[in-house]
């Protein structure tokens, strides 16, 4: 019986998301050419095949690409941000919000400041765009897209010593919060680990770590 189904952008996010729940049965659906349309914009026909892909999927839903999230919660899937964000509202800020796409940091820090509202505070975002970043992830270096983003935020940090917590935007940039496990006690927000704790029950997924 499948657990949750997942839509995907990018083919990476598969084996994430079976070492994070490696216990649960997932249903993967990668469509990678869902993002490529969707960066001029989504039009009604996109949106109707998002829609009808999201009513046939067994089990719940959850839509892995930050762009596409708007639209794939409003046709009941769940957004992988979302979890995330409330998190970070819990925590307070300010939170540095990074993002690598710029199709992401719209739809990101609206979701933020819905979390804020929701949670009734007026926390402060500040933002931390590293789009030149996003060819390491589209050539497949994805280590090095991971530790770039990684030296980025330490930098960040460094000069703002009241940050409450760092919240990772695209469930692509999760691998970076490992890497800055011992590097700060600032919190360090990934979705993928996030969402799995908010939608399998206890079981289905490995304990989380620091700075999750």
């Amino acid at each position: 019986m499948t657990d949750l189904t997942l839509f995907h952008t990018a083919e990476v996010h598969v084996a994430t998301f079976d070492k994070l729940a490696p216990k649960a049965q997932l249903n993967h659906m990668v469509r990678p050419d869902w993002l490529a349309r969707a960066q001029v914009g989504i039009d009604d026909a996109l949106e109707q095949e998002i829609a009808a892909a999201i009513a046939a999927a067994p089990a719940a839903t959850l839509c892995t690409c930050t762009t596409l999230g708007e639209v794939a919660e409003r046709h009941g899937a769940t957004r992988i941000d979302w979890p995330m964000m409330q998190q970070a509202a819990r925590i307070g800020g300010p939170v540095l919000m990074v993002y690598c796409l710029d199709s992401t940091a719209a739809p990101s820090k609206a979701l933020l400041e819905r979390a804020f509202a929701e949670s009734g505070q007026n926390g402060e975002i500040r933002c931390l765009p590293l789009t030149v970043l996003w060819r390491h992830f589209t050539d497949g270096n994805t280590a090095q897209f991971h530790s770039q983003i990684g030296a980025w935020i330490c930098s960040a940090l460094a000069s703002a010593a009241d940050t409450a917590c760092v919240v990772l935007a695209q469930a692509s940039m999760a691998g970076a919060a490992d890497l800055l496990k011992d590097k700060t006690d600032v919190p360090i927000l990934s979705s993928p680990q996030i969402a799995v704790q908010t939608l399998l029950p206890q079981g289905l997924y490995p304990p989380s770590a620091k700075n999750a």
